[in-house]
């Protein structure tokens, strides 16, 4: 299932903070990472940069997963519009795994960002195989949003199978990198 943006709203705010022990969650994974096939000397090496991250699927970790895909997102040196627009769509689709795709108190999520100079990719894993339903939430109402904002952020938005060998669905976004076309 995918579903294409309708069109670009402006940055949201930025969420990167700095933990208070110093060390930033990007630090602590390797964030050079590069995945993708070796150089040719016909064909330019499209360089993937890859993090994968599992967390406990508890509301106290959404504050540290957006901070961990802001600092990944700029110590790529992506455009300040981009990484706030992908730190929101992350919190969004994290908070609905929680709340939606997370049955039992020990289960985790899985958050993979992929990175090309033509676009990111974030997915996020959880072990329900309920699928998200978009809704229009009522004006009083204080949740029901999330993937409407996903929508309005990203250019397009899917549901995937899990993983081979897991239960559950991945929820994804693309955000298209301007002048990559």
């Amino acid at each position: 299932m995918t579903v294409s943006r309708a069109h670009r709203h402006g940055p949201s705010p930025s969420l990167a903070r700095e933990s208070a022990d110093g060390q930033t969650p990007a630090e602590r994974i390797r964030p050079d990472e590069t995945v993708g096939p070796p150089p040719s000397p016909m064909i330019p090496a499209r360089r993937t940069h890859l993090l994968r991250t599992t967390v406990p699927a508890h509301p106290s970790r959404a504050s540290g997963v957006r901070t961990m895909v802001a600092e990944y997102l700029m110590r790529l040196r992506l455009p300040r519009e981009c990484v706030d627009n992908a730190v929101l769509a992350t919190g969004e689709l994290f908070s609905n795994a929680i709340r939606h795709g997370s049955p039992g108190a020990a289960d985790a999520i899985t958050v993979t960002i992929e990175y090309t100079q033509r676009d990111l990719r974030v997915t996020v894993s959880d072990r329900s195989s309920a699928l998200p339903c978009p809704r229009t939430a009522d004006r009083a109402e204080e949740s029901g949003r999330g993937l409407a904002i996903v929508d309005a952020l990203a250019d397009e938005w899917g549901i995937a199978p899990p993983e081979p060998g897991t239960t559950g669905k991945r929820v994804w976004f693309t955000l298209e990198l301007q002048g990559a076309r």
